[in-house]
């Protein structure tokens, strides 16, 4: 298949994403301020994209013509993974809380993580289902019944409406189990497969050339600012307002990055950013630690978050893929051409 340079582009900014949203969470706990809140708003769209690239590149590389062990692969270097590391952070938080004045118990916090997906892997819980999906809409000819174009409608009013009865309701499920549930995110399917349908000029297709155009995601942009100011808004990819925004944004996006090659540091972000998904928490941690004994000024904390965040996570990276059997249990570094 040929490169698609766009996807390199945005890979990396749904890598950086999902970096910058966990640091600016910590950043957040120690200074509460308007602008932090604002910085939030296009690192929401982290998760949104890595869900969107997968379907996106497997679409594109086969059509409907699904190999054989599909599914079986996708198990294997997704979630093995998440079960590595899903225990490695569980057992982390056990011993953080027992540590201190806290008391829980090491099985009962290991379901939280690893049944429940109570932490940051939950996005590939989220990915294996739409793996999944995407097998059974190409094996069976879904497309016939549910074309892409009435696909992505309906999936971005399911969406919305699952995000926001969901708040209104106050549904609060065991970890992330509300967060896993596909009807939040079927929007992004039915987009990956719009876009590969009419790929590499989608804004050819009238509306989506209308809608491509910058001055409409200038003005969704507009608005969540707007709403902003009053702290109306929570800042999470699990919000109605971040579909039109993700939807707007990966139009411009592909439209505008189409024939862009990649620079040489967005191609090396692209090899390291599973396992920058996967460890950059772990550092994180790390400098937490360090934090709560020498009491950092708020600069220093934030350098040495991303220095370590992005130093040590691919580091990490760079050394289990050494190993025969790294890749597999830490992440997979990507081979980019």
């Amino acid at each position: 298949m040929k490169r698609i340079e766009e996807i390199y582009w945005l890979r990396c900014y749904g890598c950086l994403a999902v970096f910058g949203f966990h640091f600016l969470d910590r950043i957040n706990q120690h200074r509460d301020h308007l602008a932090l809140d604002l910085a939030r708003i296009p690192t929401v769209l982290g998760t949104p994209t890595f869900i969107f690239i997968s379907i996106f590149l497997f679409s594109a590389r086969y059509g409907n013509a699904i190999p054989e062990g599909f599914l079986a692969n996708r198990v294997k270097y997704v979630m093995v993974p998440y079960l590595v590391y899903g225990l490695i952070y569980s057992t982390a938080e056990f011993v953080r809380v027992n540590a201190g004045n806290g008391e829980v118990g090491f099985v009962d916090n290991a379901v939280e993580y690893l049944i429940y997906a109570g932490w940051h892997g939950y996005f590939l819980i989220i990915a294996m289902q739409f793996y999944a999906f995407y097998w059974v809409y190409t094996r069976f000819g879904l497309g016939r019944f549910l074309a892409p174009g009435p696909g992505l409608v309906i999936g971005s009013l399911i969406s919305i409406a699952y995000w926001g009865l969901t708040r209104l309701f106050h549904i609060d499920p065991p970890g992330y189990l509300l967060w896993i549930a596909p009807l939040g995110w079927l929007y992004l399917f039915f987009l990956a497969l719009l876009l590969v349908r009419h790929y590499p000029h989608p804004e050819r297709v009238p509306l989506l050339g209308e809608l491509a155009r910058p001055r409409w995601l200038v003005a969704m942009t507009g608005l969540v600012v707007l709403l902003s100011l009053p702290g109306w808004l929570e800042y999470s990819s699990k919000e109605t307002w971040t579909i039109p925004l993700f939807i707007l944004f990966t139009l411009w996006a592909m439209s505008r990055l189409h024939g862009r090659p990649a620079t040489p540091l967005v191609r090396r972000i692209n090899e390291y950013s599973f396992g920058i998904y996967l460890a950059h928490p772990l550092f994180f941690g790390v400098v937490d630690f360090l934090d709560q004994r020498l009491a950092f000024p708020l600069p220093l904390y934030a350098l040495l978050l991303v220095t370590a965040g992005l130093a040590g996570s691919v580091g990490l990276n760079v050394l289990v893929n050494r190993l025969s059997w790294g890749g597999l249990m830490f992440g997979k570094r990507l081979r980019v051409a």
